[in-house]
């Protein structure tokens, strides 16, 4: 673009302009920065496409004047007038924002206003690349209308002729703004009402799914996980324990709305991980006494079948959690490098919902931690099953996968360390222990929704083998001659120096830290490794064989 082509815009005619713009637009369509256009004339055709906007045109040739305009826009620097307050109106108006939020004004009633939707669409992504990439135009549309608009568009969704495109990026816009504009959360909340109407959307996309009967489509999943997205952003910095009547019911129905979400079947494999994803996410937002809502009575009919005692559970239906259950273990098959943004918000939530009820905790303890059985001949970490990998993770590099694993067993396991080491060995959970002052054993002072009941029966085959597993590794083990049988009080001396030598080089060297537990329960290091030894109490005299 140079001069030339400014003047062909100002002084064009149509179809000079449609066909200049439209080679210029298919040309650049992958192009994300324009180097070979100099500042003074990109702003000058920005001038230009505006003035043209603003008269009677085609529809095709509005699309091309916006579809250049977005392409200018992908730029996070030289936005110019595009990110005025003149410039962000133009797009409003075209992407009938304008219009929506003076309904908001009206006592009559919402007129819809459909136009050209792909003008409208074009527009939208013109204001989502904006607010984007300019803090100036995030600041303006979250005052200029452009959120009441779409809030406003909102009560319209029933509308057969409204395209899905359309939608989808009001709900993308939306999100950019509540994303970035922390403002925009307590507006739309409050005064606008969006948080009852997005929940209400979400329910009129299922609805329609469940009279159709074959699931939600692509593009209705792709609505809905921007529409979670949205949620989630307005309920992240709500303070969970502090909520009305009113704010809790709101959330105890998007509780309900989630469960049919997660129940719900979709086109696709992919786009169910998806909608699961999304909804595992906004679930770790919910307050505590949400989550019963993720479970539903049994009909008695349902009692009887025998397909459906894998998911009923104290008279309640728990395929809500089966499936949460089922897409951890899926995550599990993730790539090491990506094992952090997969597993860290399912563990999350999961240990959210078991701390705070206590029929998912003890559901969740019989899937994930069921009575052992001939099992423990074998690692913790050894094995296929949910606890065999859970276990694994436990030594996990990163940090925060290993802590939320272990966050979760402990939860399974009421937060009683006894119970913790059998399921998993001392050695793998050391670590959790040591953070919480836990490892000469007790019980944590958790917040956990926990009843005084065992809930530890133990198999017969377990019972028969408890006095030979060993508590560090978890595993049975066979009993093994002792190393220090038949030696001399001298050769034991010898070697428990050379042992002392040992440990102390490799402290000195920084690859240990040998430690004592201080009086938190937690460990601290020690300086020689001497120390050990000190406020150790004096050994019982012998009085027989070693092995006594």
């Amino acid at each position: 673009m140079d001069a030339t082509t400014v003047q062909k815009i100002r002084n064009g005619t149509e179809e000079e302009i449609i066909q200049l713009l439209g080679d210029w637009t298919q040309k650049n369509a992958q192009i994300f920065t324009f180097s070979d256009v100099t500042d003074d004339v990109k702003e000058k055709v920005t001038e230009s496409l505006f003035a043209r906007l603003s008269q009677k045109a085609s529809s095709k040739f509005y699309c091309l004047c916006l579809q250049t305009l977005r392409l200018f826009s992908r730029e996070k620097n030289r936005l110019g007038s595009m990110i005025t307050d003149n410039g962000l109106v133009h797009f409003m108006r075209l992407a009938g924002l304008e219009h929506y939020a003076k309904q908001g004004e009206a006592e009559n009633g919402i007129t819809i206003q459909l136009g050209d939707a792909d003008v409208t669409i074009e527009a939208q992504k013109c204001l989502c690349n904006l607010i984007f990439n300019s803090a100036q135009a995030q600041a303006a549309c979250s005052k200029n209308g452009c959120v009441e608009g779409i809030v406003q568009r909102l009560k319209t969704y029933k509308d057969p002729d409204l395209k899905f495109d359309i939608k989808f990026y009001d709900m993308r816009l939306l999100f950019l703004l509540t994303a970035l504009c922390a403002d925009t959360r307590p507006k739309i909340r409050f005064e606008l009402h969006g948080f009852t109407y997005l929940i209400e959307v979400i329910d009129l996309i299922l609805r329609d799914a469940e009279a159709r009967d074959n699931g939600l489509t692509d593009q209705e999943v792709d609505l809905c996980s921007e529409i979670l997205k949205i949620l989630f952003n307005l309920t992240v910095t709500v303070d969970r324990n502090n909520l009305d009547e009113e704010e809790e019911a709101h959330m105890m129905r998007l509780v309900c709305v989630l469960r049919d979400l997660l129940m719900c079947k979709t086109a696709s494999k992919d786009k169910r991980e998806e909608i699961i994803s999304h909804t595992v996410n906004l679930l770790i937002n919910m307050p505590r006494d949400c989550y019963e809502e993720l479970l539903a009575p049994m009909a008695e009919v349902d009692l009887t079948g025998i397909e459906n005692k894998e998911v009923e559970y104290d008279g309640k239906n728990m395929e809500a959690v089966v499936i949460l259950l089922n897409f951890l273990y899926e995550r599990l098959d993730r790539p090491p490098k990506s094992l952090k943004e997969s597993l860290t918000p399912i563990l999350h939530c999961l240990c959210e919902t078991c701390r705070a009820n206590r029929s998912i905790r003890k559901f969740c303890r019989m899937k994930v931690l069921p009575p052992l059985k001939d099992e423990v001949k074998h690692l913790p970490e050894e094995g296929s099953t949910l606890r065999n990998r859970l276990c694994k993770l436990l030594t996990s590099p990163i940090l925060e996968v290993k802590e939320l694993a272990a966050d979760f067993l402990f939860v399974l396991c009421k937060e009683s360390v006894n119970r913790m080491i059998k399921y998993t060995g001392y050695g793998n959970c050391a670590g959790l222990l040591a953070n919480r002052g836990l490892m000469c054993g007790g019980q944590s002072q958790g917040q956990g929704d926990y009843s005084s009941d065992s809930e530890d029966s133990e198999t017969e085959e377990y019972s028969n083998m408890a006095e030979c597993v060993n508590p560090v590794t978890g595993r049975f083990e066979v009993e093994k001659p002792k190393p220090w049988e038949g030696m001399t009080d001298e050769q034991k001396e010898y070697e428990a120096m050379k042992l002392v030598e040992a440990m102390d080089k490799l402290n000195r060297q920084g690859i240990i830290q040998p430690s004592v537990l201080g009086d938190d329960g937690r460990p601290q290091t020690v300086s020689h490794i001497l120390e050990l030894l000190e406020n150790q109490p004096n050994p019982p005299p012998a009085t027989g064989s070693d092995d006594e």
